[in-house]
């Protein structure tokens, strides 16, 4: 057995969990060397909702934030969470802008791409599959992991084998709402091992309490690869604590390789940010709890808090125990689809309606129907024709890959914002976000003219969100 291999996530996931994206590039600047010396396998640093909060909420570039990242992290693989067709958003784009998106990913420094789809539907993955092949980065193809009658070690099996034939170079059990319960870690990852031939990577949250027990039984049957993060920023939402897993592997088979003395520099530079997110009410000490809410009804933390405010602002907060069972049966509904971006909120927001409409699917939301009608993919389970005929009549379903029937849109990108273009990758930045990169640019180019902040702001007329 090889010594466990360990992504850091302080970068990305951990801050994302825990306040929402906010930790700036300024704030990370001066721990990146320390980081890159302790070696970890790779950083997970760029992705996810890191683009949208660098320019919504940061007044930030996310390009030249991973360009910052790259200057100091010389040694480090540097990773990156990507959604498929979605890219970094929230629906599905055109095969030139998930092509261009890759390219420029790798060509400002990522070298390692996570690549998922909420259904698990593989034609969601193979466009970037192929341009990461294409521009020699690392394709690490993930799938959801979640629970339900379909999902049988030989469904994860058969789907991973998939992904290792479409050219993944490793493959990552992406477990988002921390449901994997420590034994069936064992079991799941021994049966990966037997089917494919790529290393594993197995990324879990702390919200139930389970992510570290969990690690160390995927640890005990040849996982290759966790994901873990420095202990300021661990926990409740976020990975399981990366110094508690050094430590319980040191001086065994499984031994990281990492020194604690190291990895106590970053834990001291964390700590007082962790104190000023408090302060500052970006984290929520609800986040910092363990939740078993996410075990009983498979709902993981932050569709919870979704679902809570939904009620609220009807006024029948009295009706989450009600919600809570109807979404296991909305998600059965519409063929058990993962819980995560976008198909937890649309399952969840369904869920609200069921209830509080007094009869089910009375009302339907515009993205309910889009998943029945085959706009998000393929789900896992075939849904039912007479569920379908109900919920969209006699609409045609999307059957084909939901992008074959997108003509390419970068071009017609370009022209629409000719205006603001300062380098080639704000194109991108449009296509994702418009009006946020839009508002972006602005601010951007009054900085460049010297007014700053709000003075820029006010100059151009740009109101703060």
């Amino acid at each position: 057995m090889a010594q466990v291999k360990i992504t850091e996530t302080v970068l990305r996931d951990s801050h994302q969990s825990l306040i929402a994206t906010r930790m700036t590039t300024e704030e990370m600047l001066p721990i990146l060397e320390q980081l890159d010396k302790v070696g970890y396998h790779s950083l997970e640093a760029w992705g996810g909702a890191t683009f949208d909060s660098c320019m919504r909420f940061l007044n930030e570039d996310p390009w030249e934030r991973l360009r910052k990242i790259r200057d100091k992290v010389k040694n480090t693989k540097l990773q990156m969470l990507f959604r498929g067709q979605n890219i970094l958003g929230y629906r599905h784009y055109s095969d030139d802008v998930v092509e261009y998106f890759v390219q420029k990913s790798i060509a400002n420094g990522i070298d390692i791409i996570r690549i998922f789809d909420a259904l698990n539907d593989p034609r969601n993955l193979k466009t970037a599959i192929d341009a990461t092949k294409k521009e020699n980065g690392h394709v690490q193809a993930a799938f959801s992991y979640t629970t339900g009658p379909v999902y049988t070690l030989e469904y994860y099996s058969k789907y991973a084998k998939q992904l290792e034939e479409m050219g993944a170079d490793s493959i990552c059990i992406k477990d988002m709402a921390g449901l994997l319960k420590p034994y069936d870690a064992y079991e799941l990852v021994k049966t990966l091992k037997e089917s494919v031939k790529v290393p594993i990577q197995l990324h879990t949250h702390y919200t139930a309490g389970l992510a570290s027990m969990t690690l160390l039984k995927g640890i005990e049957a040849g996982v290759d690869i966790v994901d873990t993060a420095i202990s300021p920023m661990a926990m409740g939402t976020s990975q399981p604590p990366t110094e508690t897993l050094v430590a319980t592997l040191a001086g065994t088979e499984y031994d990281t390789g990492i020194d604690l003395a190291e990895l106590d520099k970053i834990t001291k530079y964390f700590a007082p940010l962790r104190e000023k997110y408090l302060a500052e009410g970006l984290l929520n000490p609800k986040a910092l709890n363990v939740d078993v809410n996410a075990l009983l009804y498979q709902v993981p933390g932050g569709m919870l808090s979704n679902l809570m405010s939904q009620l609220k602002q009807a006024g029948k907060e009295d009706k989450l125990i009600e919600v809570l069972e109807e979404v296991p049966r909305v998600r059965a509904d519409v063929g058990y689809p993962p819980l995560v971006t976008p198909s937890s909120q649309i399952v969840g927001t369904q869920a609200v309606f069921n209830v509080i409409g007094g009869e089910r699917y009375k009302m339907v939301t515009k993205e309910f129907k889009g998943i029945v009608k085959g706009e998000y993919g393929k789900t896992p389970v075939e849904i039912d024709p007479a569920f379908v005929k109900k919920i969209i009549g006699d609409d045609e379903r999307i059957t084909c890959r939901p992008a074959d029937a997108l003509k390419p849109e970068l071009d017609e990108l370009r022209a629409k914002i000719a205006n603001y273009i300062e380098q080639d990758e704000d194109v991108l930045s449009y296509a994702l976000f418009e009006q946020v990169a839009i508002k972006f640019f602005e601010y951007r180019k009054a900085q460049k003219y010297g007014l700053d902040g709000d003075n820029a702001d006010a100059a151009l007329g740009v109101h703060s969100v």
